[in-house]
């Protein structure tokens, strides 16, 4: 079940200003340089996905929370791509993809070994040969999580709708390879705070590595930054690029 901060629409209609496009965002679009069948997998608001359609290729949006998928699919664009509700159960059986990607650290919502295997798995079945998955995960070493604290992560943005919205998040937990984090939304003009739950895993990179082999990975190229610096121990983004 996704989170609140995705699945409710006052905050899915938030998620834009609070994430816009960064270089992130610039590294994917240049992954695919030849019209290609891609997957974005856990596409949200189709910030990227709809991008990915304007350079000419063949995307498939794929997303379990209606309100995310709402705010996509009323995108400039958003016609020239297939737009999916659901996990990656919900693609057809047959679907081929040159390139799959989770972004936005979506790798890291996938909290049971068994079940991240699952869906690596399910992926690679959907790849054509030759064909690539990308994401990212956050470096455990660089510990993000400290961030994430009321004074640290503070901040306001101006949305034309809602007005002034101010956020933080605070951490609840952090044990057994996991961080239990909560982001709490202001909305300055009428008082309300809305709260999300949220738990993502923090895995190091042997650890991704032995769960991309069980889904039947085998090349691995790993990166540590947007920029295509290869992984060290002090990166602070763990980039898989694995077919």
């Amino acid at each position: 079940m996704p989170d609140t901060i995705y699945t409710d629409r006052v905050l899915a209609a938030l998620y834009d200003s609070l994430n816009p496009a960064g270089a992130d965002t610039d590294f994917y679009c240049a992954l695919a340089r030849e019209p290609s069948r891609i997957l974005d997998l856990g596409c949200g608001t189709g910030l990227l996905t709809v991008r990915l359609a304007s350079q000419g290729h063949a995307v498939t949006g794929l997303d379990p929370a209606q309100a995310m998928l709402d705010i996509a699919c009323r995108r400039e664009g958003a016609d020239q791509v297939s737009w999916i509700l659901g996990d990656i159960t919900a693609l057809p059986p047959d679907s081929r993809f040159d390139l799959a990607l989770m972004t936005g650290h979506v790798f890291q919502v996938f909290l049971d070994d068994i079940e991240t295997v699952a869906v690596l798995s399910a992926v690679k079945k959907s790849l054509a040969p030759g064909g690539r998955l990308v994401f990212e995960s956050r470096n455990p070493p660089a510990r993000a999580w400290e961030n994430w604290e009321p004074d640290r992560s503070r901040r306001t943005v101006e949305h034309p709708d809602f007005g002034l919205v101010e956020t933080w998040h605070d951490v609840t937990d952090v044990s057994d390879g996991q961080v239990t984090f909560r982001t709490h939304t202001h909305l300055t003009a009428d008082g309300r705070i809305e709260t999300s739950e949220s738990r993502l895993a923090f895995r190091n990179r042997a650890e991704i590595d032995a769960l991309m082999r069980l889904a039947g990975f085998t090349d691995m190229e790993w990166q540590g930054n947007w920029d295509g610096a290869p992984f060290c121990d002090e990166s602070p983004e763990i980039i898989v690029i694995a077919s």
